[in-house]
């Protein structure tokens, strides 16, 4: 598990630690600096590769604007004990926007994809962002990275994306599948996903025509988990201001997906993950309002077939837009879920539940 804390004058240090069985570790420490781009929506993120090659990323401001930074990525070829200097995924050189990363094992390589704001117009310190008539607003854009930071690969996967939703990657045997949130020329920002196959990424496929039309991005992402060509996708939207969280199955690698199960609405606020329990099982995670200021960590389990499991309340607490977005991971056996907890100080909480799988 990574975070970010404060560390001396106004840096910022990116850190992490591991579980075993006799809890978590004690934290190490991945890089540090004072002119980090530091947002509670766009996180860092620190994910093992394989054995061995671990990768890691922030956020770096730029000059230029309020709104430009660049993405820092740096490698580890001894289990995250030393990080090579960091390097930077994108080559545009442009005083945008670079973000929302999603770090995965690409083969025997390191993936990141991003959105990227190259295309967009830079803000210029303060004022409102614009596009252009013929700007093809915020992309989404891929790496792959050798273990000595080669970049072997990239380009664009979107020319047209949701400006700062979350992005997420999953492994299918097909190769990687990406979901993101969507957006057409009418402002309609419903998810999507593109799958790697025959050396080049698909043209995007809606995995549900929610049509939700909104002016502004969100902020609020998909999640997707994979096994075998299994895949599975959670996501909030609120069309017509009906909240819901939904999921939606796929059994031929994200090529299709059947209709979306409805798993809370009302007071559900999104910010999901999900995580495969079996091949027709899995498990979604969210934060829903229970009233102005207070909300709760909620957890469900849905089957392919739509059926569900009770809801259940993993935590109460405060609400807010600064609130953080929870995370949840199945470790062998068990599921862990890890979110923020505001005070002082802000700490990070966990919870594990053992796991019922086939």
């Amino acid at each position: 598990m990574s975070w970010m804390e404060p560390a001396a004058g106004d840096a910022h240090a990116l850190r992490y630690a591991s579980l075993g069985p006799e809890g978590w570790s004690a934290p190490r420490q991945v890089a540090a600096g004072n002119d980090w781009f530091i947002n509670q929506a766009d996180f860092p993120s620190v994910v093992p590769i394989d054995a061995e090659h671990w990768a890691a990323h922030w956020l770096v401001r730029r000059p230029g604007g309020t709104y430009s930074y660049d993405i820092a990525l740096a490698l580890s070829d001894d289990r995250g004990r030393r990080w090579r200097e960091p390097l930077t995924p994108h080559r545009d050189g442009t005083a945008t926007e670079h973000g929302f990363v999603s770090l995965f094992p690409w083969l025997r390589d390191t993936g990141a994809v991003w959105l990227d704001g190259r295309n967009m117009v830079p803000d210029k310190g303060g004022a409102p962002r614009t596009e252009l008539a013929t700007d093809g607003g915020m992309s989404l854009r891929y790496a792959r990275l050798s273990h000595d930071g080669e970049i072997l690969a990239d380009g664009e996967i979107d020319d047209r994306v949701c400006e700062c939703c979350q992005t997420d990657v999953a492994l299918t045997d097909s190769g990687p599948v990406v979901a993101y949130r969507d957006r057409s020329p009418d402002e309609i920002r419903d998810i999507a996903v593109s799958r790697y196959t025959n050396d080049r990424w698909t043209e995007p496929l809606i995995v549900s025509d929610d049509r939700w039309q909104i002016a502004g991005c969100p902020v609020n992402g998909p999640a997707i988990a994979a096994k075998g060509d299994r895949v599975v996708v959670a996501w909030y939207g609120a069309p017509n201001r009906q909240r819901r969280v939904k999921v939606a199955w796929s059994k031929d690698a994200g090529a299709t997906f059947a209709a979306p199960v409805v798993l809370d609405e009302g007071g559900a606020r999104g910010r999901v993950d999900v995580e495969l329990l079996g091949a027709d099982r899995a498990i979604v995670s969210w934060v829903a309002r229970t009233g102005k200021e207070t909300g709760q960590l909620r957890v469900r389990e849905v089957a392919a077939s739509g059926d569900m499991r009770p809801m259940q309340v993993i935590a109460d607490g405060s609400y807010s837009r600064s609130s953080g977005f929870p995370q949840m991971i199945r470790a062998g056996t068990q599921l862990v879920l890890a979110w923020p907890e505001a005070g002082d100080p802000a700490r990070v909480l966990t919870s594990l539940a053992r796991l019922d799988t086939d």
